[in-house]
Formats: structure tokens, sequence, C-alpha cells
């Protein structure tokens, strides 16, 4: 058997589609099956690859080199924002079967699986096609390899260090400005503050940190995992990485960078897990995540919100889609 997948990610959108994507390529490995991801993106990607089978070109203009590729693969996958229905209806017809990776009912796709693992995609009305198998909520969540298994986290009595996650990219340049903050207010902390390959203004964060301040620079799954469970709480943007951060169970200020990301943060502020402190352009916002932190200070609340995380997403998202979707493509093949 072998499975095609197509997603795109770099400097300018980020790479929450890559991780995703290379997450169910691990979990098709786990089973003995061939992969391939082909991205549409930049070198700031390849970091993010590393072991992976994968190609990277223009697949969404470039068709008749990807039908190629896909071409005798029993399933696809895409998770997209940049393909449109018509490309999805065209791959449709090349696979047995095709899985949509789905953030917003972005379409009314065609006969397939669709996989929403975002904590309000239950919310959403998926039921125009009864032929679709819809994998909807946390559980589903696809997460890369480290955190299938993670340990219980160490909750201090006191609250010591803060992270400093603002995606791969921080195109919006706004870890300076919290960097500057937490080095003005609470001094004392350790910050690790995250730098992805595609940031652009590191020399501005170099300006702002302090002696306790800790630069991580480009770390896989593995240095997350870890940074996250030493981590008394995080300030992340809405994105893929506020799962990561609720399966290890750290407490999470949420900014919303893009509005993709904004039903991700309501809802996880609803079920008491993240801080939305707001908008990535909000006036008040350096204000309303000092009010976030000092919320964040009481150990019961740390111990809280770390149940909460670990409570709606368990790390098995993966192996379940993988399992539903190798039943259906033996049923259909």
């Amino acid at each position: 058997m072998r499975f095609s997948i197509l997603t795109e990610g770099g400097r300018d959108i980020g790479f929450g589609h890559i991780a995703r994507c290379v997450a169910l390529y691990q979990g098709f490995k786990e089973k003995g099956i061939t992969s391939e991801i082909l991205i549409n993106g930049d070198k700031t990607v390849k970091n993010l690859l590393k072991g992976i089978d994968c190609s990277i070109f223009n697949w969404v203009s470039e068709e008749e080199k990807t039908f190629n590729i896909i071409n005798g693969s029993i399933v696809a996958i895409i998770d997209s924002y940049l393909a449109d229905l018509g490309y999805y209806k065209k791959v449709s017809q090349l696979v047995e079967t095709i899985v949509y990776i789905d953030d917003y009912k972005r379409f009314s796709y065609p006969k397939g699986i669709i996989v929403n693992g975002n904590i309000y995609a239950k919310t959403l009305d998926y039921s125009y096609n009864s032929e679709n198998i819809c994998l909807l909520g946390p559980e589903y969540v696809p997460l890369r390899k480290a955190f299938w298994d993670v340990p219980q986290k160490n909750i201090r009595e006191n609250l010591e260090v803060v992270t400093i996650i603002m995606g791969g990219s921080d195109r919006l340049n706004i870890t300076p400005s919290i960097l500057k903050m937490l080095v003005d207010k609470f001094s004392k902390f350790k910050k690790n503050v995250i730098i992805g390959r595609g940031f652009k203004d590191i020399g501005r964060i170099k300006k702002n940190m302090d002696r306790n301040t800790v630069l991580v620079h480009d770390p896989d799954a593995s240095d997350m995992q870890r940074i996250m469970l030493d981590s008394d709480i995080a300030i992340s943007a809405g994105g893929q990485t506020l799962y990561e951060l609720a399966r290890v169970g750290t407490p999470t200020i949420g900014i919303c960078v893009a509005e993709n990301q904004r039903l991700n943060l309501e809802y996880w502020q609803k079920e008491e897990f993240v801080e939305y402190a707001g908008l990535y352009y909000d006036n008040d916002l350096l204000e309303k995540i000092i009010i976030a932190i000092n919320k964040f200070m009481p150990y019961e609340k740390r111990v809280a919100q770390n149940k909460i995380g670990r409570c709606y997403v368990d790390g098995r998202g993966v192996r379940r889609i993988v399992d539903r979707v190798l039943s259906t493509s033996v049923k259909t093949g």
C-alpha cells in the first residue's frame, strides 16, 4: 500500500499543516505503510522533514507532475488552504480513498473521510453528504510522534518558567514585545523563547533578552515536548501548538495571530484550558498577558489547567485516524 500526502507551509503561512501531515506520515509508518509528503513550501520547512520521504514543489500549480506521483496511491490526504474544490475533486478520482484535513468546513467535500481535530469541530455541520465519514474533535487531532506518549508533568509550587511560542515564523513579529514585557515585569522568571527557522528579526529579540532568557533555535518535536514539560506556563499563538500544549498539560495564554485561530482560542478558553489574551493588534494585549500571568500564579490554577488539557487531548488521535483510514481503504479496495 502506498499513500500520498499533500500540504503546504513556510515562512509566510506557518508550519501547522506540515506538522499535522508529518504526524500522519509517522502513524502510517508505524503500520508499515509507505507514504510521501508533497509540500508547497520554501526552504524553511526542511527542518520539520528530517527522515521524511518528501518533495517540495508547488503541487497546486504543477498538476501533471503531482497527479503522476499520486497515480497508483490507494489513499491521498490533503491538508490545504490553497487548493480549490476542483483540485480536490480531481484527486478524489485518482485514488480509492481521499482524506480531507479540515479546520472550518472549507468546502462541501466529495465522498471521502473528513478529519477535523479541533476542539470546536463538532459544532460544524458536515451533514451535507451522508457518504462522508467524519472524524471530529480533539480525539482525532494529529500530533507528532513525540506527543503520543507523554509523561505526567510536574507542577511546581511557584511559577518559575515561561515559554513564548509564536509559531515557526512569527510573521507578525510580536515575540520581541512580549519578551520585553516579561523582562520588565517578571525578570526573575526563566524565559524560554522558541525561535523557528522562519523568524526574521532575531536581533530585536536578542536586544530585549536578559540573563534569565534562553533562546531555543529550531527545536524538533522531542525538544518541544521537553520544553513544554519544564514550562510552568506558555504564551502561544492559537494554532496546532495549542494541541501539543494541551497534550502535555502546560497552562497557556493564547494570542490570536490569524482569523482561523479565533475559534480555537475561544473554545479552549470556554473549556478553561487557555487564558485568551486577545488579538495580536489589540492595544492592551500586553496588559492582558500580565493579567493572565497573575491568574496562573496559584498552584491550584495550574494543576486544574493541566488536567483539562490532558483530558481533552490524549495523544491517540493519529492512531485513531490511521485505523479508520485503513479499515475504509481495505473495504473499498
